[in-house]
């Protein structure tokens, strides 16, 4: 007999946040999702509530699409040993993030960068992190650093095994744009993503990518365009934010000011739908469990951004640039959810006012896939109010 199917249900929710930068804020107080999957949401009265085998009353507090972190660089399991660090993951479910997306496993000791090597690491990686999901929080994962030599089969041979992203371009022995190209193009061909290294070094062997090497290579994302850590002159960051129509990754260990920068020129580009944000960490500024949740507080308050479109550059911005089935409110995506309120004591009539003045939300819970995965958070300012369980 099959299993029978699994009701979650949220009702009282305060506020709903979309994902959806077009429209982030969607008019409702319940929210249902059967089997993990979002089947409908609005008003209680008009929706099938019934039978629920798990049920929250949200007690009045915001509800988000679960955060994405478009840029990490993970290893094994929830273990870094850039920082020598074990439940980093879990800790950043701590921060409302679900999603974490691989820009290379970059910090293994002894990576391998002969073909054969890179390709059985890359392959690995997306099994372990496929078959093993820390604290239930989805990591993307497998995401191989190009070196020359590499051919159109090798990317074929990836793509057929499972790989979908490609490590930071740049952090390996390809630094130059026509070769960097090939490669990208081979990768997008099986449907491989990519991401590019941008500006100075940030570890042995990495280099300067500029903007002209940037726009040959043609990636996907523009991995860190605030720089990680050396941010680009503000010439070439306003140069690639003209220049092209690539998601523009705003990460924690970059420069604030360039990203500020970014953001900018993104709105006077009438373009902010290609603002994602990602922490480039583990890294040597550590491990950040709160960086998307900084980052949306940093470019809410300092770039004079609604709070409601700022949250969008966390969640839905990224699912769109990076074609997930997660980070937006609507039918058949994952439920995966972040509650939160306002901080206690924090200044602002509401948690919207209240990040748009610099502060952090609190925590309150988080869902992955229609299951309650943590519940008050240990790292974010207490919440003012607090989700409670009561079924399932």
């Amino acid at each position: 007999m099959a299993d029978p199917s699994q009701k979650l249900v949220i009702r009282n929710i305060g506020l709903i946040l979309s994902g959806k930068i077009e429209a982030p804020i969607l008019d409702g107080d319940c929210i249902v999702a059967v089997d993990g999957k979002i089947s409908a949401w609005g008003h209680e009265v008009d929706l099938d509530t019934e039978d629920a085998t798990t049920e929250i009353d949200a007690k009045g507090v915001t509800l988000a699409p679960g955060l994405i972190d478009s840029h990490i660089h993970p290893v094994v399991g929830d273990y870094t040993p850039r920082q020598q660090q074990l439940h980093w993951i879990d800790s950043t479910l701590n921060g409302g993030v679900t999603t974490l997306i691989s820009a290379g496993e970059v910090h293994m000791p002894g990576r391998p960068k002969d073909i054969v090597g890179l390709k059985a690491m890359a392959i690995a990686a997306q099994r372990w992190y496929e078959n093993f999901r820390p604290s239930g929080v989805k990591v993307m994962a497998g995401a191989p650093v190009i070196e020359h030599g590499m051919e159109e089969h090798d990317f074929k041979e990836l793509a057929d095994a499972g790989v979908t992203l490609l490590g930071e371009v740049g952090l390996g022995s390809v630094k130059d744009g026509p070769t960097a190209k090939k490669m990208v193009d081979w990768a997008r061909k099986y449907g491989i993503q990519s991401t590019i290294h941008t500006g100075g070094p940030s570890i042995p062997g990495s280099g300067l990518i500029d903007a002209d090497i940037v726009l040959e290579a043609g990636t996907d994302v523009i991995g860190h365009i605030n720089g990680g850590h050396s941010a680009l002159p503000d010439d070439q960051i306003v140069c690639l934010c003209e220049s092209c129509t690539k998601g523009l990754e705003i990460v924690h260990n970059g420069n604030e000011r360039a990203a500020l920068l970014t953001l900018n020129t993104a709105r006077e580009l009438k373009q902010m739908e290609r603002v994602i944000l990602g922490t480039d960490g583990p890294a040597g500024s550590g491990v950040q469990p709160l960086g998307i949740l900084r980052m949306i507080a940093m470019l809410s308050s300092l770039g004079n951004v609604p709070a409601e479109i700022a949250f969008c550059f966390g969640n839905g911005n990224t699912a769109r640039q990076r074609e997930l089935d997660t980070g937006l409110i609507a039918e058949g995506y994952c439920a995966d959810f972040v509650l939160m309120d306002q901080a206690q004591h924090a200044p602002g009539a509401t948690i919207l006012e209240s990040v748009e003045l610099g502060n952090l939300p609190g925590v309150g819970m988080t869902i992955i896939d229609g299951v309650v995965r943590s519940e008050r958070s240990r790292n974010t300012p207490p919440a003012g109010r607090l989700p409670e369980v009561v079924r399932g």
